[in-house]
């Protein structure tokens, strides 16, 4: 793994699973701008950094943390549209070649895709009802 990108900007703070979710969407960014953009030697053009340097401050502020389900499954949406249709390109085309690019990555990502989560509203609606805090009426 090159050092020189995983620890970039905003790194810092994502551990375990939502480090290696960023990792693994950097990964397919690397496929797609190398395609693309014609970048090379495993770095990221300016625009393609932009989008990782975001994608790694929404993983920050996720409101399910480490039980973050794959982005396609989560019932909250937190990228902007511009940002989010970008990451859907990237996805949609590098996520069939990483099976021959990334194999053990992208075998977890698919793992990962089983992973079913709740609204975090209802969640807290959930916790508030079980310890007979504020309820809807």
């Amino acid at each position: 793994m090159n050092p020189a990108y995983r620890y970039s900007v905003g790194m810092h703070t994502l551990h375990g699973r939502l480090l290696r979710e960023h990792e693994t969407f950097r990964s397919m960014a690397r496929i797609y701008c190398s395609h693309h953009h014609g970048a090379a030697g495993g770095c990221l053009c300016p625009d393609c950094e932009s989008l990782m340097q975001y994608a790694a401050r929404r993983l920050e502020k996720c409101p399910y943390g480490a039980d973050k389900p794959t982005c396609a499954n989560c019932p909250v949406h937190c990228y902007k549209p511009a940002q989010r249709e970008q990451a859907l390109k990237i996805m949609r085309f590098a996520g069939p070649r990483m099976v021959w690019r990334h194999p053990v990555r992208a075998l977890t990502h698919v793992f990962d895709k089983l992973r079913r989560v709740e609204h975090p509203m209802r969640l807290r609606r959930r916790r508030n009802a079980a310890q007979g805090g504020p309820r809807d009426t």
